[in-house]
């Protein structure tokens, strides 16, 4: 008899992680307090970069995120085959921007270490640059172009998500307004506001900022907190647009955010960041704070008003690396929470880590440095010697 898994939380780690789980032939029970995809991950960019948002060096994160931006391809094949729900995959490559001649020793180091962890990308100036992406601000002096990166539209995708887990034989129960955790340690029982009770074999805490609240029930520390990400997006016709209809051919980042088109007819611009706990409302300031840079990447943005604006919630931990592995005190629970911006990324590779870990398999090295418990100062954990 295969066992029974508990998913707390319904985003997009917690769908993915239920759909890997039922595919290897355990049964998979999804519940979530609110609505399937609606917090972090509906919210986001779905930007599939490791290069361009790991600018320091190969540390255990990058890695974490490369290896799982090249289970993409197949991932997306897997999710589209079991969904009924179409969504945007599109390998544009990036471009990463600097606009003085001082910035470009910092690319070609950039370009050095990154080559040595599989990109094949080049250091592109003008006037190939201007070619590649022509309503380019002439601001800027050279990009480091990465091939390998890609992006997706996160709300369907993770509509997809949901749709595949169901198809798949994954119970779902969303909208359950409050779920706690009545035993952990001799059986996993979970209790909804409703007193509905939901008993399993492990327990796999998904639930992204909202984890933290759990750090009484373990008794130990569980350092995430919601970071509020604000996004606006222009469109396409009234910025321009190159002969595929988008304005911009690559994801643009720069040392300040990003601009990413969708097929949808819309340019993305994101995020500007501030602590507001788990409010999710969008501010002047803000967006503002959007408006402040990106005429630097397209001249023709000064001029140009969002016609959409939103907001979603980042879990971000103390040291920014999520919450990954089972905990000593008992295997049967494992967490997988507080993968901050990276969660639509990130999705292929913790789905993987937390079945193989269940199924007894082996995980990479960098595996332990990502341990729930690295803040027990009680256990001596308050830190952990990261893998280089």
């Amino acid at each position: 008899m295969s066992e029974n898994i508990i998913i707390m939380g319904g985003g997009v780690i917690g769908l993915s992680v239920a759909y890997e789980l039922q595919s290897r032939g355990y049964q998979a029970t999804v519940l979530e307090i609110a609505r399937c995809g609606g917090q972090a991950s509906g919210a986001a960019a779905g930007m599939l970069a490791p290069y361009s948002e790991n600018v320091e060096g190969p540390d255990p994160f990058f890695r974490l995120c490369l290896d799982s931006l090249r289970l993409y391809p197949q991932w997306v094949e897997r999710v589209r085959t079991h969904s009924g729900i179409p969504f945007e995959y599109t390998k544009s490559g990036s471009l990463y921007l600097t606009y003085h001649e001082a910035d470009r020793l910092a690319l070609e180091g950039r370009l050095l270490w990154q080559r040595q962890h599989g990109s094949t990308g080049e250091i592109v100036e003008a006037p190939e640059l201007f070619t590649r992406e022509p309503l380019l601000s002439r601001q800027v002096k050279a990009a480091l172009y990465t091939p390998e990166e890609s992006h997706l539209y996160a709300p369907d995708y993770v509509r997809a998500l949901e749709d595949a887990c169901l198809r798949s034989g994954v119970a779902i129960f969303d909208q359950l307004e409050s779920v706690d955790v009545a035993s952990w340690q001799e059986s996993i029982v979970l209790e909804a506001r409703d007193g509905r009770r939901f008993e399993g074999d492990r327990l796999v805490v998904c639930s992204g900022a909202w984890a933290q609240e759990l750090a009484d029930t373990f008794g130990m520390p569980l350092p995430i907190y919601p970071i509020r990400g604000q996004i606006c997006a222009y469109r396409s016709e009234e910025v321009g647009a190159c002969e595929d209809g988008r304005p911009v051919r690559h994801m643009l980042f720069s040392n300040q955010g990003y601009l990413v088109a969708k097929a949808n007819r819309s340019l993305v611009c994101g995020a500007s960041e501030d602590i507001a706990g788990f409010d999710t409302s969008v501010t002047e300031r803000g967006i503002n704070r959007l408006r402040g840079w990106n005429k630097n990447v397209i001249e023709k943005l000064e001029k140009l008003v969002p016609f959409h604006q939103w907001a979603g919630l980042r879990p971000s931990t103390q040291d920014g690396y999520p919450f990954l592995g089972e905990l000593d005190s008992a295997k049967r629970v494992m967490f997988a929470a507080g993968h901050y911006r990276n969660g639509i990324l990130l999705s292929p590779i913790t789905a993987k880590l937390v079945a193989d870990r269940i199924a007894d398999q082996a995980v990479p090295n960098y595996y332990a440095c990502f341990s729930p418990r690295r803040f027990d100062i009680v256990r001596g954990k308050e830190s952990i010697d990261h893998v280089n």
